[in-house]
Formats: C-alpha cells, sequence, structure tokens
C-alpha cells in the first residue's frame, strides 16, 4: 500500500481556523549571534584579567559571562529549531524548544550562583591580595559590552528563550558593575573583603530572576494554562452561550510561547445549530481571552 509521507496539507489552516503559525518564523537570529560573538570574546579577556588580579568578582563575572554564551548558543539553537515547520512526527512543530531552552538556562544559571557563593565564602575567612586598579579597568569595559549584549537582546522581548538569555546578560551586567565597585574600594582602601561581599549580593540578585524564568518555563512545558487566561472563567463563558448545555474535558494551554490553544467537548441541545453554536463560541473566546485556536466536540445532551 503507498503512503503519502507528504504531510504539508495536513498543517495547512483553511478559512476559519486559527491563523497563527506552529513554528516561529519571524525572529531574527542576528540578534542571538551578534550576542554569543561579544559574549564570548569578551568572556576570554574576563577571564584571564581575573587571574591575573587575582579578583574573585571579576573571576566570577568572566565566569558567568562564559555560561552566558553557552545560554545564548544554546538560545540560537533553539531559535533555528524553533523555525521549523511542522512534520509527520512532530505535528505541532518545535515551538516549546524555546522553553526548553529557556529552562536549561535556568538551571546552569543556579549552578553558576552555587559556585560564586561558595568561593566567596572561602575568601571571607581567608582574603587574597586583589589587584584594585585592573579590575576597575577591566569591569568598565565589561559592563560597557553587557550594555550593548543588553540593548541587541531587548529587540526580541516576545521570545520566552530571549528573554531567558536577556536575564543572563543582565546577571552579567550586575556583575561588571560589583566588579567595578569591588575594584575602586580595593584601589582606594584596601578592603579585600569587598571583592567576595560583592559577588554573594550579585548572586542573590541573580537567583531571583532565574527563579522567575524556571516557574514561566516549567509552566509552559507542563502544559499550564497560560498565565494570562482565567480558566473557570473561559469554562463559564462557554456554558453562557445560547445553544450549549454545558462543558466538560476542557483544556487550554499553550502550543507556543503566546499562542494559546483550547480543547473540549460541549453538549448542545440541537447537533442542527451546532455551526452557528460554534462559530460564536469562537468569537467569545477570541474577544475576551484571545484564545484563536479551537478544537470542540459537539455532543447531543442527554
Amino acid at each position: 500500500m503507498h503512503t503519502n509521507t507528504d504531510t504539508t496539507h495536513l498543517h495547512a489552516h483553511h478559512d476559519g481556523d486559527a491563523q497563527h503559525k506552529h513554528y516561529v518564523g519571524d525572529r531574527s537570529l542576528t540578534v542571538l549571534g551578534w550576542a554569543v560573538a561579544l559574549t564570548l570574546g569578551f568572556a576570554g579577556v574576563e577571564a584571564v584579567s581575573g587571574f591575573l588580579a587575582n579578583s574573585l568578582a571579576l573571576i566570577s563575572d568572566a565566569g558567568h559571562m562564559v555560561t552566558d554564551a553557552a545560554a545564548l548558543g544554546l538560545a540560537l539553537l533553539a531559535q533555528l529549531i524553533a523555525k521549523r515547520p511542522p512534520s509527520a512526527r512532530y505535528s505541532f512543530g518545535f515551538g516549546r524548544a524555546e522553553a526548553l531552552a529557556a529552562f536549561v538556562n535556568g538551571l546552569l544559571m543556579l549552578g553558576v550562583v552555587g559556585w560564586i557563593v561558595f568561593e566567596a565564602v572561602q575568601r571571607f575567612s581567608a582574603p587574597q591580595q586583589v589587584r584594585g586598579g585592573m579590575v576597575m579597568v577591566v569591569a568598565a569595559i565589561g559592563l560597557a559590552v553587557n550594555v550593548v549584549v543588553a540593548w541587541v537582546l531587548s529587540h526580541d522581548t516576545k521570545s520566552m528563550n530571549t528573554r531567558a538569555a536577556l536575564v543572563h546578560v543582565m546577571g552579567d551586567l550586575l556583575g561588571s558593575v560589583a566588579a567595578l565597585i569591588a575594584g575602586a574600594v580595593i584601589w582606594y582602601t584596601g578592603w579585600m573583603q569587598i571583592d567576595p561581599l560583592l559577588s554573594i549580593l550579585v548572586s542573590l540578585l541573580i537567583l531571583k530572576s532565574t527563579v522567575a524564568i524556571l516557574r514561566e518555563s516549567y509552566h509552559h512545558l507542563m502544559e499550564g494554562v497560560p498565565e494570562q487566561i482565567d480558566y473557570p472563567q473561559v469554562g463559564a463563558d462557554l456554558e453562557q452561550v445560547a445553544g450549549v448545555v454545558s462543558v466538560h474535558d476542557l483544556h487550554v494551554w499553550s502550543m507556543s510561547p503566546g499562542h494559546p490553544a483550547l480543547i473540549g467537548h460541549i453538549e448542545v441541545r440541537d447537533l442542527q445549530a451546532w455551526p452557528a453554536i460554534l462559530a460564536d463560541i469562537k468569537a467569545v473566546l477570541l474577544a475576551r481571552h484571545g484564545i484563536d485556536h479551537v478544537t470542540l466536540q459537539a455532543e447531543l445532551a442527554p
């Protein structure tokens, strides 16, 4: 028996269907490309300078930037994957790759924060000599680089994955500020404990943003109801549509970030009126909840 392997027609959207794509086709890869190049390039400079200056704040920021470069590279890969259209094996496309990459990025950041705090605690009990002047110069350059990268990434804040990458870069920016302050304090006062102290402060700030990204990406991967949608209210609104008796087996989730979908069973008194009822339901869902990808099964009420 011949099997047609061309599934393009199966993914097509006809009149009345949801009109969004099941894949990411309009996001610029150039944004992440520039971010990766700038971050990785300066990470090497900062790592060498950090060891020469014996600064934990600078070394931590360098390690953070290396992790960010890897995270940004992962984000770039996820964007490439997400651009692929649906296939016979993955009928929903690859938009969820963004949430997966964001989740992995968050886990990497937790590891970085843990390492920085551990090293800082060690230095509190055994302060080490730090070359404050070198730290200030390198941190100032790093701050400028991170501002540029953050500005580049801010042009694509619709993507969950890019926002996760932006969290990394903002953490880098804070790290550069901390290293700059640490270098200045050491240069003018000779107080070495400022180096690990500011490293811990930055780590706590980074931790807060990282937890938020992990929560959002986990919610998406677990097919949770989108945050902006009130699930009970959706059911109540459907039951208020003329001709609808009851609603059951109702599910709302995001097919890809920003694209909610809904499936369910609708009990009606007259199946002949179903086309008109369905049209009213779609209008209500789009107007009140922003849901345009709707799949409903009509059932005759007992």
